[in-house]
Formats: structure tokens, C-alpha cells, sequence
């Protein structure tokens, strides 16, 4: 079995039953389509999944002969986790001993909420640094949630509703369609392929973890969409979009209501998939949102890294 094949069997342990969305093997070969992404297992020389105690897949790309290691696209965790909280500190050095014999240039990723290996890995050499994601945990009292969101949330809903805004559905191509023409409309270009939405659509909708929601009115016009995608705790509020033509309709308020109602529904809580930026952050903490810290590592292997390709190269570290 390959090292990939021994993670798909371990993520499907019940010990890891707890693994977000977006460590699982399958998230990965979609995310990942047409890259290279491996895992790294402890103990290394494992050779089923019954033996592995800890795991980290990664996405590695090259350019120009640089390998460097990156989240994927689209995906808010990565990084090591653990069966049992025992041996971090043995599993974190080991981890890192293989990292430095793959001649990185770079190394960034976004390890689980509450893990133990960041602190682990400062000790080791790397960078780690707060990020924030923005949830909602308790989706039982739909009254209380809504009377949670600011009053100016509060009145956008109320217009939208004037306007006869309804939830529907869209498919991956109408959903693509739809987000690069908001885009365009802030003369801005969409940063994945049609491909990549149809695959993770395709993989996501096999599993039922995923739903485009789409807020129009009654003439069929659509106002505001979003892709989301669940797991057994979590709904993800992966990638939201609101046309300019309809920026005062308050759709873009009825669009999250939805999603939370949808979440509601599969019994788990929403997560507005994190930002640190302060415009989109004061954005969802409008809607009652609470801040919950997790942490990224990063390592810069050569110096000149840091400085050599500032934009083309770094834009890729990061998707939220």
C-alpha cells in the first residue's frame, strides 16, 4: 500500500471519525487534482493504517525547480493531527526531520483548532501566527440566532425579503458562471478553473456534503450564491459571491440565514471559513458571529525566498 492509501484507511478509523472535511483523503485528491499532494506518517516505516499514530498530507508544488508546500485551494486546514494525544513532541521533531530532507524552499500550513503540535513546531525553528475563523456553534434557537445579527444585518434581511428574495439551487456550472460575472463586474478575475469547481462539486455531491445555494427573485434572477460544504461538526460557508448590480437588495444577508438554516438542518454548526481581513471579519461578526483562534506554521528554508517572487509566488500561500 502507498502512504496515501494507508491515510484514506486512517481517516476512516473511529478514533479520526473527528477529522474536518478538509484533511480527508478524497478532499484531497480533489483539491489537489492535477498537483501533487503525500502524506507523512508516524511511525514512518507504518505499513497499515492500524500502526499509524499521526499523520500530515501536504500539497507540494515546484516552480523553476523550487519545491516549496502550500495549502490547496479552497481548503482551511492541513498539518499534522494526531490519533492520541501522546508523543507530540517526538511526533512534531520527527515531522520536521523529514521536511528538512525534501529540500523545501517554503513550508505553510493551517493546522486543526485546539491542536498541540504548533507550539510544538515553534519550538522547532517555525513560524507560527493566530488566525481567526468566524463561527456560529449554537444553530438550535433559529430566534435567537437571528436576533444575534446587528441591526443593520437585521434590516437588510427585512429587504430582501420585501423584494420576494427566495432561497434556490444552482449547479456547478451556473454557479461558476454566476461568480466569475460578479467578479468581472469589480473588474476582478476568479482564482480557480471551471474543472476545479466541477471535481470538488462532482466528489462532494457523491458523499452529500455540499450544497450551492442561490438567493433570487421571482423573476429568476439571481441575487447573491454561495458553495457550501459540511462534515460531521461543521458547515462551511466555502465560497460566497453577491452581484454588484444587486448589492442593495440585502440578499447577501438572506443568502447567510439560509445557509445557517441549512445548517441547522444537518445538525451541525456554521463556519464562515475564517478571514484576517478586517473588512470581511467585522462582516461576519454582524451576524453574531464568534471569533476561534487556530494557528499556521511556516518556514521559509531559503532565505532568498522570502524575497524573491513577492506576489506571484506568495499570493499562493493563502486562500481565506
Amino acid at each position: 500500500m502507498t502512504k496515501k492509501e494507508i491515510y484514506s484507511e486512517w481517516t476512516k478509523l473511529s478514533g479520526n471519525a473527528d477529522l474536518p472535511i478538509f484533511m480527508q483523503s478524497w478532499w484531497l485528491d480533489a483539491v489537489c487534482a492535477g498537483k501533487e499532494w503525500n502524506v507523512m506518517l508516524y511511525p514512518a516505516d507504518a505499513d497499515s493504517a492500524d500502526k499509524v499514530v499521526a499523520a500530515m498530507p501536504y500539497l507540494i508544488r515546484k516552480r523553476l525547480g523550487v519545491k516549496f508546500v502550500i495549502m490547496p485551494q479552497m481548503t482551511q486546514i492541513g498539518g499534522m493531527t494526531e490519533l492520541m494525544s501522546e508523543g507530540v513532541k517526538d511526533i512534531a521533531a520527527d515531522f520536521a526531520a523529514q521536511l528538512d530532507k525534501m529540500g523545501l524552499a517554503y513550508y505553510y500550513q493551517q493546522y486543526p483548532r485546539g491542536s498541540a503540535f504548533p507550539e510544538e513546531m515553534a519550538q522547532l525553528g517555525f513560524k507560527v501566527r493566530k488566525r481567526l475563523t468566524y463561527r456560529i456553534e449554537d444553530l438550535s434557537n433559529l430566534d435567537k440566532v437571528i436576533d444575534a445579527f446587528s441591526k443593520n444585518k437585521k434590516r437588510q434581511l427585512q429587504k430582501a425579503l420585501s423584494l420576494h428574495g427566495e432561497r434556490g439551487k444552482m449547479n456547478a456550472e451556473q454557479f461558476y458562471a454566476f461568480h466569475t460575472h460578479c467578479l468581472l463586474e469589480r473588474g476582478k478575475k476568479i482564482s480557480y478553473s471551471r474543472e476545479f469547481l466541477l471535481v470538488l462539486e462532482k466528489k462532494t455531491q457523491r458523499l452529500g456534503c455540499s450544497e450551492i445555494v442561490s438567493i433570487h427573485n421571482a423573476d429568476g434572477e439571481v441575487y447573491a450564491a454561495a458553495f457550501v460544504v459540511w462534515d460531521k461538526h461543521s458547515m462551511y460557508y466555502l465560497i460566497p459571491c453577491y452581484s454588484e448590480t444587486y448589492k442593495d437588495s440585502g440578499a447577501g444577508a438572506l443568502l447567510v440565514l439560509e445557509c445557517i438554516k441549512l445548517a441547522r438542518e444537518k445538525g451541525v454548526m456554521f463556519d464562515f471559513e475564517g478571514s484576517m481581513i478586517s473588512g470581511v471579519a467585522k462582516h461576519y461578526k454582524q451576524f453574531g458571529a464568534v471569533g476561534h483562534e487556530y494557528c499556521s506554521v511556516e518556514k521559509y528554508y531559503k532565505w532568498w525566498f522570502r524575497f524573491a517572487t513577492a506576489w506571484n509566488w506568495l499570493r499562493l500561500r493563502k486562500y481565506n
